[in-house]
């Protein structure tokens, strides 16, 4: 990994993590009887922390390492360079997102951490990346030797490895998994390539990595090079979740929060500002634009019905980034952002911690 001489990195194991570790190779197996005990243990986890820890993921060290070396590759370029690929040159989110890009408030709150953002490849005559601010479309690549065949290569597994988890979750929630990934055809599945940017800033709840929020998909497959992650825990409070070498951590999104009617859990989580550089590389496993999330059918009650309406999928990704990216922000307010999405008033995934932020 980039930080492999990190010696917080190696003084970890699986017996240090505070959220649950599972072992996916079960998954691979081939045997029905370690699928189901893995799917219960996803299940489990999915309902109390809604975070936890894989190993037996399949995923290569070598994949691993050498995506991480083309993060650091293209966050190191100088500031001209980055900016040729700014995500505001597009109406689909793709290419580089600067620090002060991140939420509305700047500078008042500051997310210290840059990206490279991209997703599913859909070609350019997709009627969604037509219609324009659909997060559809074609992705775009910095001018560096064989940084698209590493960073898609990387992409491609961690997507592929997102489909043997959702077909875990179906199987624990007991419904068929062709009704989950019927909704995935085009997904608006993101891979954010992060940097968090060295500062002497104070850590304070105006000052992070990045601000408290859930995720707003099915789940979220992360690596991380170095702590600074805390989760907000089943008792609403804050606790740490360090990375430990040879696992991802994965959390619950709203999309799975939504169909489970709440059973599943999307948690609060938050990267606090370490004031030190910091990578990490969350993929974003999501559904097609046009998905319509609510309840599954056995957990439809007035209850669940009333507390998650109907929600078309991009559109609550679409809002909720709105509110992230300065930039659709100020698309809006000069109508060029032409959908008229809003942030609900009402958030059913929102939690406060019972601790202050700082």
């Amino acid at each position: 990994m980039a930080e492999a001489g990190n010696t917080e990195l190696k003084a970890l194991t699986t017996d240090d993590a505070t959220l649950p570790v599972i072992d996916l190779s079960g998954l691979f197996s081939g045997d029905d009887a370690e699928k189901a005990r893995v799917a219960a243990e996803l299940g489990e986890a999915a309902r109390t922390s809604g975070f936890f820890y894989i190993t037996g993921h399949g995923i290569p060290q070598d994949q691993i390492d050498a995506t991480f070396a083309a993060s650091k590759e293209f966050h190191e370029k100088p500031r001209s360079f980055k900016m040729k690929y700014w995500s505001g040159f597009t109406t689909n989110h793709r290419g580089y997102v600067p620090f002060e890009e991140n939420g509305t408030d700047f500078p008042k709150v500051m997310n210290f951490n840059e990206a490279w953002d991209m997703s599913f490849e859909a070609p350019a005559d997709h009627p969604d990346y037509l219609a324009g601010w659909r997060m559809t479309g074609p992705n775009v690549w910095p001018d560096i030797p064989g940084w698209q065949k590493t960073v898609a290569g990387y992409y491609d597994a961690i997507f592929n490895l997102g489909l043997r988890m959702l077909d875990a979750l179906a199987l624990e929630l007991g419904v068929p998994t062709e009704d989950l990934t019927r909704q995935i055809t085009c997904p608006t599945s993101q891979l954010r390539l992060l940097r968090y940017i060295k500062n002497e800033m104070p850590q304070t709840k105006d000052m992070t990595g990045i601000s408290a929020h859930s995720d707003f998909e099915c789940f979220t497959i992360l690596l991380q090079g170095a702590p600074g992650l805390q989760v907000m825990n089943a008792d609403d409070v804050w606790i740490e979740a360090p990375p430990i070498p040879g696992t991802f951590i994965v959390n619950i999104g709203d999309i799975f929060e939504t169909w489970s009617g709440g059973q599943f859990k999307s948690t609060q989580h938050r990267v606090i500002n370490t004031g030190r550089e910091r990578y990490s590389m969350p993929l974003f496993f999501g559904l097609d634009y046009d998905a319509i999330v609510e309840p599954l059918e056995k957990f439809r009650t007035p209850e669940t019905v009333a507390k998650y309406p109907p929600m078309k999928a991009g559109d609550h990704l679409m809002r909720m980034s709105l509110h992230a990216f300065r930039y659709m922000a100020d698309a809006k307010e000069n109508g060029i952002f032409t959908p008229d999405y809003e942030v609900p008033e009402e958030n059913p995934f929102k939690r406060e911690a019972k601790e202050p932020a700082e």
